[in-house]
Parts: structure tokens; C-alpha cells; sequence
């Protein structure tokens, strides 16, 4: 049996094997590099040869905390996120709970899961498109309902109002992706034992009672997959900020990801300054994520571990304890039965 197994492990080895050519070639080594070219005077137009900045190796870094347009570009990235991600998960929730209520059965379920969850199928480049068109000027839809409710009496542009920009960038995040939040905070909820449910329901909780001290404590590490993945992409923030207004209206919409794009492939081909960029968003990620871990982990379960590696800890004490009493009656039962021994033998002589 043991050789069976040993021969069957292999080929986990084999196939992981492709898995981990292609981390190593398109994900580790871009990293690594991105992390390197941070600390060296590299730039772009076919500048191939760098040096490593060995008077100021922070300076990439320095200048780039120091940019206003970075400091604005951190600044837009965390509101939209925040004002984005805040009634995205407050509508995930809320649906999640009207689709996984058993005392209730919503007809349909699965077309409406089909169409909340729609938007995050559609590609980033067809949305920027269709808002474009929405808020046209000086003809669009928005315009016109607007002069058909007498809102205004003639179009007006209001993609260059900072305010509306950035509203409007906020609501296509949101609309994008509670979908998606939608799904995983269902699965969550449909791993969590009906038994549990069945209970609070036989205690008598309502619905909102039910929701709100069983369904939630019972997903909260799925609460917290869901924060951490929602802050590594709202960080990360992109595509829509980029397609749609380019940043714009005076670097309204401008988020750290957009930076980095221009500092790297927009004109000025700072490859070192838009690594720097990069690296400092990924501690800024990394710092964060691991603050949210800490506040939303589980304290049951974590005293839990603590107690068994405490009794695990005294269980093996006492068995160290008990090895050096067995082996110091050993000792002494050897010393008697020699002490025994050696007076047998005296009697013999005499």
C-alpha cells in the first residue's frame, strides 16, 4: 500500500508542474522585477541599461509620496472604494437574505441571480461606452430626461462636474459587482448547517432575528474574504476610472492604478517612478488586509486553539514527567536489586 501511494503522489507533482512554471515566469518575475526597477533610474523609449541609485535608493519612493497628483490619486481611490464598496455589500446582504429565507420562496430565483449578477460579465470597455452615451452631450439620454421633467431648459454637460464624475464612476462599481457579492455571500450561507436555522426558528426568532445572530455569525469568514478581495480590487481600481473619463474631470476620478499607468506608458515613461508607486500600494494593501484579518477573526475559535495548544503543551510536560519518573524508579529498582545482590552474596561468604 505504501509504495501505491508513493507511486500515485507523483503525479500531483507532475500536474502541478505547469501551474507553477507559468506563477514563476508571469507572476513571480514581473514582481520581483517591478520590486527591483523601483530602486534604479529605468525609463522607458528603449532604454534597456539602469543603475541601481546607490545615493538615495529611496528617492523613487520619496518623490512619489511627495507627488500631488498621487497623494489626489490615493485620496479618490479610497472614497470611491469606501462609497462604492459600503452599498454594494449592504444590497448583497439584503438579497442574500430574501434568496436563502426558507420561510419564504421567491419565484424566479434563479433568473434574478442570472440578472444581478449580469453586470460583472460585461466588459469594463462596453460599460464605459453605454455611461458614455447616457450622460451624452449635448445629446444623451440623461439630458433629455432632464429637460422633459423641467429639471433644466437647455443640455448640460455634467460629466465635468468633479461631483457628478466621481458619483457616477461610484455607482457603476457598485452596480458591477454586488452581484458578485451577492453569489458568495449566498454560497456562504448555503454551507452554514439548516439544522442551525431549523432551531432558531423553533426558539421562535423572526426573520431579522435570524439574519442577524445566526446567518451572520455563521459567514463570518466569508464576510471577511469578501472585505479583503473588495479592497485588493477597489485598490486596484482601474478600468472603469481609465475607459470612462480618463481621470478626469481634472483628476476627479484619478485613482493610483491610473497613476501608475501614466507615469509608466503615458508620455513620461517613468518605469522606476510607477514601480515605486507600486510597490508602495501593495505594502499600503498588505498593511490593510492584515489589520482587517486581525479585527475580523474569529476570538471563539482562536481561544479554542490557544486551549488545545495549552493542553497540548502541559499533556506533553507531564509526559516528559512521567518518562523521568518511570526512569528514576527504573534507576532505583536497579540500585535495590543490586544492593539485594551484593548482600545475597555477602550471606554467601560468610
Amino acid at each position: 500500500m505504501k509504495k501505491k501511494k508513493l507511486g500515485y503522489a507523483k503525479y500531483g507533482y507532475i500536474f502541478s508542474i505547469p501551474f507553477v512554471i507559468a506563477f514563476l515566469l508571469f507572476s513571480l518575475y514581473p514582481i520581483v522585477y517591478t520590486a527591483l526597477i523601483g530602486f534604479t533610474d529605468l525609463k522607458g523609449l528603449g532604454m534597456t541599461s539602469f543603475h541601481f541609485l546607490t545615493d538615495d535608493p529611496f528617492r523613487n519612493f520619496k518623490t512619489v509620496l511627495t507627488n500631488p497628483s498621487f497623494i489626489k490619486a490615493l485620496k479618490n481611490t479610497v472614497i470611491i472604494w469606501l462609497f462604492n464598496f459600503v452599498p454594494q455589500i449592504l444590497l448583497a446582504l439584503l438579497l442574500t437574505a430574501w434568496f436563502t429565507d426558507k420561510r419564504s420562496t421567491v419565484k424566479g430565483q434563479g433568473l434574478f441571480k442570472v440578472l444581478f449578477y449580469m453586470p460583472n460579465i460585461i466588459t469594463a470597455a462596453t460599460i464605459a461606452i453605454l455611461f458614455n452615451s447616457l450622460f451624452g452631450y449635448p445629446m444623451g439620454p440623461v439630458n433629455d430626461i432632464l429637460m422633459k421633467l423641467g429639471f433644466t431648459d437647455s443640455p448640460i454637460n455634467l460629466l465635468i462636474n468633479k461631483t457628478v464624475a466621481k458619483g457616477v464612476v461610484i455607482f457603476i462599481q457598485t452596480w458591477m459587482w454586488y452581484g458578485y457579492t451577492m453569489v458568495i455571500l449566498i454560497s456562504g450561507v448555503l454551507g452554514v448547517s439548516p439544522e442551525i436555522f431549523e432551531a432558531a426558528e423553533v426558539d421562535g426568532a423572526n426573520r431579522v432575528q435570524t439574519f442577524f445572530y445566526v446567518t451572520l455569525p455563521n459567514i463570518k469568514t466569508i464576510l471577511l474574504f469578501t472585505l479583503v478581495t473588495s479592497l485588493i480590487g477597489g485598490l486596484n481600481m482601474f478600468d472603469i476610472p481609465k475607459l470612462f473619463l480618463l481621470g478626469g474631470p481634472d483628476n476627479a476620478t484619478l485613482t493610483t492604478s491610473v497613476f501608475i499607468y501614466n507615469q509608466a506608458f503615458s508620455g513620461s515613461y517613468m518605469y522606476n517612478r510607477a514601480a515605486a508607486a507600486s510597490m508602495i500600494m501593495f505594502v499600503i494593501i498588505a498593511i490593510l488586509s492584515a489589520i482587517m484579518f486581525q479585527i475580523l477573526k474569529d476570538k471563539d475559535e482562536e481561544k479554542l486553539r490557544r486551549q488545545i495548544r495549552q493542553q497540548q503543551k502541559s499533556y506533553k510536560i507531564k509526559q516528559k514527567e512521567l518518562k523521568k519518573a518511570q526512569a528514576l524508579s527504573r534507576e532505583s529498582q536497579e540500585t535495590f536489586q543490586a544492593a539485594t545482590v551484593e548482600e545475597e552474596k555477602g550471606e554467601e561468604d560468610v
